[in-house]
């Protein structure tokens, strides 16, 4: 599909991280990555030793991040658990609904919050510094954040929806469905294609999805790995 091309999002860390995201790469040769604060995200341009060699130097000897699929055998490099992942993204054609609710921006001051709640879902991916790679909102109840989501990559013309969650006490209140509405519109506002990856076993994020119109594109593999000493 034309929509994610292929040379691009089958490695988006890496294009992310030389494009929009320049800004928050450290970079060594052919390897870059995301502070650790910021995102457990680390690309190579290209599966070689060399690019491998590169890569290993920007991580800490217990640190574990996570890279694009460039199979099981990673030279220097352990590679301690695989996730399964569908890319979607919202086709040009389709029409996204308006929220039912007031949406709150969340910046810096939210962080302690937004690192709170997503540690329910999807604990050690939204890090105190995460806010720093878009924009992000949420919905309150009685003073407290239940639901929030926000953007993660960027790449040229294309915002990843991400950190979609809501609390448990609160789901099934269509809550999650009014903060991705108002993230696309905002998008589409801005001319960005909204996309996104999601864990392949996670079917009711999925359906969610689906019925907000985002279709599945491809097939992904994030590696969990960690340096070898």
């Amino acid at each position: 599909m034309t929509e994610l091309p292929e040379a691009v999002f089958s490695n988006p860390v890496w294009h992310a991280l030389q494009g929009p995201h320049r800004h928050l790469a450290i970079a060594n040769g052919s390897a870059a990555r995301y502070p650790a604060d910021v995102c457990p995200f680390v690309a190579i341009a290209a599966p070689t030793r060399p690019s491998f060699d590169d890569l290993r130097s920007l991580l800490a000897g217990d640190e574990t991040v996570w890279i694009a699929d460039h199979g099981r055998h990673v030279a220097g490099l352990d590679v301690v658990a695989s996730l399964p992942c569908v890319q979607m993204v919202l086709p040009a054609h389709a029409e996204p609904r308006p929220a039912s609710r007031e949406m709150e921006p969340l910046t810096a001051e939210n962080a302690h919050e937004m690192v709170e709640l997503t540690d329910l879902s999807f604990p050690g991916f939204f890090r105190p510094g995460t806010w720093r790679m878009g924009f992000y909102c949420g919905v309150r109840v009685q003073g407290n954040l239940v639901a929030m989501g926000g953007e993660r990559l960027r790449l040229t013309g294309y915002s990843e929806l991400s950190a979609i969650c809501t609390h448990p006490a609160h789901r099934g209140k269509g809550l999650a469905g009014d903060v991705i509405s108002h993230l696309v519109r905002r998008q589409r506002r801005d001319g960005l294609r909204s996309w996104l990856q999601v864990g392949a076993s996670n079917t009711q994020a999925i359906s969610l999805y689906e019925s907000l119109g985002f279709e599945r594109v491809r097939a992904i593999v994030l590696n969990r790995i960690v340096r070898k000493d």
